[in-house]
């Protein structure tokens, strides 16, 4: 049995499937096709040719343009056919053509994705991609499984992202890099194969943080890059430095934490 609210526009051309939940204010135009599984919160928007299939939620207000599909099942060899979920946050908007799975079972079984999000043609969000919120996928972007992209990142167009790789807050990745690494919070990483090339400061600038912060940032980007020992072994040793700094301790402690990925810098990657 459907569970549409009085206040949805579904076109008569669409199908909705029995089970599906449908919230206020929703409108599904021309030619969509919703499954049995999908939850549309209050105010969704499928403009035509949508699907949004699997153990899906769509998050209130979001906007879903022509061809996309969304909640399809995992690209990967190992997926067994276990329900595994999609679930994607509030005010998003989904482009033309945009892909996003649901999760594997060896990957925890979820894909999720924040809110405030903006999705360009054609961009892809695999299995298990765990997604933060005011990120811009720009047109052709491709994240492999199991990806972790942080708060306030942006994908140039035709970048491709490594699987297992995490990109930190605040990162800009440039048109057609390629991600093999981690890449940190507030870097710059351009070219393929990617080099971390400095820091992200119109972003930061963008984003209301200070100039005295900045040079804060900048100052401990080079003691990390340029010191003697390893990347971690720099960081360890100017942590107790800057823990006043907040910019800096989220580069810290994203350099600290455990990855299946090593860390993208300046010199990783050239020949």
């Amino acid at each position: 049995m459907k569970m549409i609210a009085a206040s949805a526009k579904i076109h008569p051309l669409s199908v909705v499937e029995d089970g599906a939940i449908i919230g206020e204010n929703v409108v599904v135009g021309p030619f969509c096709h919703v499954g049995p599984k999908v939850v549309l919160e209050d105010d969704v928007e499928l403009l035509t040719h949508v699907v949004v299939t699997g153990r899906t939620v769509v998050g209130r207000g979001t906007r879903i343009f022509a061809n996309a599909v969304i909640g399809g099942d995992p690209q990967s060899v190992h997926h067994d056919g276990a329900e595994t979920t999609l679930t994607v946050g509030s005010m998003c908007v989904i482009r033309e053509g945009v892909t996003m799975n649901t999760g594997t079972t060896e990957g925890g079984g979820k894909t999720v994705v924040g809110s405030n999000n903006l999705f360009l043609a054609n961009s892809h969000v695999a299995h298990d991609c765990q997604l933060g919120d005011h990120i811009i996928l720009s047109n052709n972007v491709m994240l492999a499984g199991h990806v972790t992209v942080e708060d306030r990142v942006i994908l140039g167009g035709g970048s491709a992202v490594h699987q297992f790789t995490r990109i930190g807050r605040h990162a800009f990745i440039g048109g057609l890099s390629a991600v093999s690494y981690d890449v940190i919070p507030y870097g710059m990483l351009n070219g393929n194969p990617g080099i971390l090339g400095g820091l992200n400061v119109v972003g930061m600038s963008r984003s209301g943080i200070e100039k005295a912060t900045i040079h804060e940032v900048r100052r401990a980007f080079k003691q990390i890059f340029e010191g003697e020992g390893s990347i971690r072994t720099n960081a360890a040793a100017i942590r107790e430095q800057y823990v006043g700094s907040v910019p800096v301790m989220h580069i810290l402690d994203f350099i600290a934490a455990d990855s299946d990925r090593a860390l993208s810098s300046p010199n990783r990657g050239k020949g």
